[in-house]
């Protein structure tokens, strides 16, 4: 793209930052970039929408690129004047500093693993053989010079030797699929190209399923996408010819699609849904010649999947007529709802099952937390597996033949573990643990219930140094989501543990709209009832300022992609309850999010502007993007975003920062912070996220008035 800098009329404004004790003892101007105004009226059921920043969606045109730069000059600037952002860049490149090893997995005669020694930008895939010789096999840094190209799925055939893994370049979700011999690491054909959201489902040693859209007309990282297709792809032939397994023809039409095969490679199963809840699921019998793919589930009115098979049983996860999963049996021939039998039957807490070494692993969130129950495959229950302490378990999947299974596991104040399983008498070792400079002893978690504005009873885990004085002041980070049936469960995070150093507080509410207590707790956020989201993190708010953990002048909400939406709602609704947003990777503009890449298939979440007067009036009663007004005292706010997110694009984040920075009032500042070469978060390289916390950090401290870091006053 040709640079061309437009001409720019600067706004200005001067922020001051004082502690009690230190008036205006720091100041910072700020002149905003004035972002042109080209309004673009629409008409939603005779109400006219007038969009003056239209012009921003346009990620490939000049003009958005001189945004762009200029934007992220006016934020740079500020944030490196903040006196202590390179102390915190040290501590966090400090505590980062330690290696870290994944939960392993075996393929073939080798066991693999991702391990990183500290700083590498992306995570290196290492493998050991039966001697328990290390080797490197896959080292994603040395696929791009700035560590922007990430390693995303990958897969082997079932005897080890071949292996197919994708990768994605600018944190783009679309993706390149290299196959390679897993003993040689030669590369065997041609790269297959514009694969997205897909999987890697190997067929034999034939080939593979995967699943991918037509590349859109116009810009890849904004072009709406809605037909997803799974293509089989055979070894030694061209991409050209792949086969369309599914989603070519009209009625086949859907916005996801995946393939899967059962482990003995007898059935092929395919899911295809219109939006992110709620599937239609096929079988084919491949030992057949010339089957035809039968249903399984016609509809979208549940989330099914095959977990495993014995023979002709089909053992299937569900949430039909079981909000919090079951597990289901069924004969393959006959698999339609009717002939289901329960095999584990639903409980008070959500399902979530692996399976490996020839039993099952039902995973139950209690209150967020992690309780593990072993079954055998005749639905008999061998034991409850004792966990190492209060927190999230992973793992203990496997091929049913494993004699040893992994688990990880950890909490807010806990790195994560490996533990090496004996799923025969349920005994444990740890595997790996790691060596780092933080003392988990010196924090502590507490879970508590609080009232939201409905009555709803919603928990919040609240992690903090032991001993630290509730009297208002205390730098809090509340931290939500809520959406999309996605469940915050407690996990260790470096960045974390440098802001509790620091004496912050990092609060985590379980919204409605999440999965944490199944599918009704999940549509009790969406569509109609979304507000119950933000009055659920509105409450958590005035919960930590109430019992003295905080006070407004110390809070800061976070939250990214539909948190982002959390954060940018509840900082027009309640604009005096916090000091500092930091909205991340949003969803801002409510009325258009559909029209970008694939988010009409969030429409089961948020409902969309066209489907009914209705809906459009009350998307457009939160919608951040449309709530800003004139002569209102934002907080402090600084808008994250990457200029190749194609997943939530960059425009939702370009049209806020505009409306706020054109209608704050008072002296909070607004920053938009747009990292170059960046995505939706997944595969950013290290060092830039080191740099974003940093900056994050800084940012929300130096606006809560710290002229020097907490723990140095």
């Amino acid at each position: 793209m040709k640079r061309r800098i437009l001409p720019l009329i600067l706004a200005s404004i001067t922020i001051f930052s004082c502690t009690n004790s230190e008036k205006s003892k720091n100041t910072i101007t700020v002149k905003y970039p004035e972002t042109k105004k080209q309004p673009v009226i629409e008409d939603y059921f005779g109400t006219k929408i007038t969009d003056n920043y239209r012009w921003l969606e346009d990620d490939r045109s000049e003009e958005t690129e001189a945004w762009v730069s200029a934007e992220n000059k006016v934020t740079f600037d500020y944030l490196n004047k903040i006196p202590y952002k390179s102390a915190l860049k040290d501590r966090l490149t400090e505590l980062w500093n330690y290696e870290k090893v994944g939960t392993p997995f075996k393929e073939g005669d080798f066991t693999y693993y991702y391990k990183n020694n500290g700083l590498q930008n992306q995570y290196v895939l290492y493998r050991k053989n039966k001697d328990g010789k290390e080797e490197v096999f896959l080292d994603p840094n040395s696929f791009a010079k700035d560590g922007t190209t990430s390693l995303g799925g990958i897969s082997f055939t079932k005897d080890g030797k071949t292996v197919a893994y994708s990768i994605s370049e600018g944190g783009s979700d679309w993706r390149k699929v290299i196959i390679m011999d897993a003993l040689t690491k030669e590369i065997k054909e041609d790269t297959i190209v514009d694969v997205k959201f897909s999987g890697i489902t190997w067929r034999g040693n034939e080939g593979f399923y995967y699943s991918s859209y037509d590349k859109p007309a116009g810009s890849e990282l904004s072009a709406k996408t809605d037909q997803h297709k799974l293509y089989f792809h055979k070894l030694g032939t061209p991409q050209s010819s792949d086969e369309v397994i599914f989603g070519a023809v009209p009625e086949e039409k859907h916005r996801y699609v995946g393939g899967s095969l059962t482990e003995d490679d007898k059935y092929l199963i395919i899911s295809a849904s219109t939006s992110t809840s709620g599937n239609k699921l096929y079988i084919q019998d491949l030992t057949k010649d010339n089957s035809k793919l039968s249903p399984i589930i016609a509809n979208f009115d549940s989330d099914s999947y095959v977990i495993d098979s014995r023979g002709s049983t089909l053992f299937i996860v569900t949430n039909l007529n079981a909000p919090n999963k079951k597990i289901v049996t069924v004969d393959a021939a006959n698999p339609t709802p009717e002939n289901w039998k329960d095999f584990i039957p639903e409980t008070e807490n959500v399902l979530s099952p692996s399976t490996g070494g020839g039993y099952f692993f039902a995973e139950y969130m209690v209150d967020a937390v992690s309780k593990v129950l072993q079954y055998d495959f005749d639905g008999k229950l061998i034991r409850e597996v004792k966990l190492p302490g209060v927190g999230s378990a992973g793992g203990f999947g496997g091929k049913t033949d494993a004699k040893e299974l992994y688990f990880s596991f950890t909490n807010y104040n806990t790195p994560s573990s490996s533990y090496l399983f004996n799923p025969t008498d349920g005994t444990y070792s740890l595997y790996w643990k790691p060596t780092i400079s933080y003392d988990a002893d010196n924090y502590e978690s507490k879970q508590v219930f609080y009232t939201s504005k409905d009555g709803t009873k919603i928990p919040m885990i609240i992690t903090h140094k032991k001993g630290i004085e509730l009297n208002g002041k205390n730098p809090t980070i509340l931290y939500g989501y809520g959406g999309f049936n996605i469940s915050l469960t407690p996990s260790f995070s470096i960045a974390n543990a440098v802001w509790m150093e620091q004496g912050g507080i990092y609060a985590v509410p379980n919204l409605r709209g999440g999965g944490e207590y199944g599918k009704k707790w999940h549509d009790a956020g969406t569509k109609m009832q979304k507000q119950n989201v933000f009055d659920d993190f509105i409450a958590a708010g005035e919960y930590l300022i109430a019992n003295n953990y905080t006070s407004s002048d110390y809070l800061a909400i976070r939250g990214g992609s539909n948190g982002g939406l959390l954060v940018g709602a509840t900082m027009t609704q309640r604009p005096d309850l916090m000091k500092v947003a930091l909205p991340a990777v949003g969803v801002l503009d409510m009325l258009r999010y559909h029209t970008f890449t694939a988010g009409a298939g969030w429409a089961y979440d948020y409902g969309t502007a066209e489907q009914s007067e209705e809906m459009f009036s009350y998307l457009k009663g939160y919608s951040p993007v449309h709530n800003v007004k004139s002569s209102i005292e934002y907080p402090a706010t600084m808008i994250t975003t990457g200029d190749h997110d194609d997943r939530v694009v960059p425009a939702h984040s370009f049209k806020f920062a505009a409306e706020l920075q054109e209608k704050q009032t008072g002296n909070n500042p607004v920053l938009i912070r747009i990292e170059t070469n960046a995505g939706h978060g997944a595969g950013t390289p290290i060092a830039k996220t080191i740099e974003q916390y940093a900056d994050i950090y800084g940012f929300t401290l130096f606006n809560m008035g710290f002229t020097k870091l907490p723990n140095e006053l």
